[in-house]
């Protein structure tokens, strides 16, 4: 009693809380897709690694670490029901600190991404406004399963391949690459699908209409899955027929282990969703890479 006394009457966040807050393990995709992005457009890093560097810790740290911290601060309810252990509803970060820590996140996002250029000030400021559209009342489309999940898997594989790719080569991507991107961004919204599974019980009490609410586990989990395989399907067609064979054959074995994975994880769907999230989106994202190496030096599509 004397800890939880202790913790609702702090008047400022303990550095631990706001370090979970903003939640580092879900740096890696925005920061891996943004590497994917520089790659596949056949530039060396090295050769502008202060911009890559610093489009890493945008994508990652300050970007996705500001989803987070609004994400949380407009969940607090939802999470006080979820997981009543998280900075804001156990009171380490009190008051309202966890809402001028996402703002003040915000405004240091477009700070960075003016230090981009023309096109990384731009990715950032979709970013932003993507991740309060997902979090913040009245728009909230987290509250659809269709759009939620969507917006984010555009957010976090798509938007920063794209903007890696735009960043390094000065200008528009190829027709190859976006659509590369976006198929990857496509197939994320699986991936976002099975990480709702973890807030089933707060999403129906407070009216998120996550498709493990809307379908039920079952068949919600074949919905992700579904929509992950055909994704990477048809990565490895296009590569098929823009003659990468040798890397369409590398994604197509990634892709048949992970169906091979899906079969365990529709097996008890919500008791195996972490476990795929740590086998399946591995491979998955293994996929991402070994797309991008073959993007580079393709002649590209008018």
């Amino acid at each position: 009693m004397t800890v939880s006394r202790t913790l609702h009457s702090a008047r400022y966040p303990q550095p631990r809380a706001m370090l979970e807050l903003i939640k580092p393990i879900t740096w890696f995709p925005p920061m891996w897709a943004y590497l994917c992005g520089i790659i596949s457009v056949g530039v060396s890093p090295w050769s502008s690694w202060p911009m890559v560097i610093l489009g890493v810790l945008l994508a990652g740290p300050v970007v996705c670490g500001m989803s987070q911290a609004a994400n949380d601060w407009c969940d607090r309810h939802v999470d006080a029901v979820n997981e009543p252990h998280r900075p804001i509803p156990s009171g380490r970060i009190p008051g309202r600190w966890g809402l001028w820590i996402a703002l003040a996140m915000s405004v240091l996002s477009l700070a960075i991404g003016w230090l981009l250029g023309p096109w990384g000030f731009a990715a950032t400021i979709v970013g932003v406004l993507a991740a309060w559209a997902y979090s913040v009342e009245p728009i909230r489309l987290k509250r659809s399963g269709w759009w939620g999940p969507g917006l984010v898997g555009l957010c976090y594989e798509g938007l920063p391949w794209f903007t890696g790719a735009a960043v390094l080569s000065d200008g528009v991507p190829s027709f190859q690459v976006v659509t590369m991107a976006l198929l990857y961004a496509l197939g994320a919204h699986g991936i976002m699908t099975l990480n709702d599974f973890k807030a089933l019980e707060g999403d129906r009490i407070h009216g998120v209409r996550s498709l493990p609410v809307t379908l039920g586990p079952d068949v919600a989990a074949r919905v992700a899955c579904t929509v992950m395989a055909l994704a990477q399907a048809i990565v490895i067609c296009l590569l098929f027929i823009w003659g990468k064979p040798v890397h369409a054959i590398f994604v197509f074995l990634l892709l048949f282990w992970q169906i091979r994975a899906m079969g365990t994880l529709l097996s008890d769907p919500k008791g195996k969703a972490p476990w795929y999230q740590a086998t399946g989106i591995t491979m998955y994202v293994t996929g991402m890479m070994i797309t991008a190496f073959a993007l580079r030096g393709m002649e590209v599509l008018a």
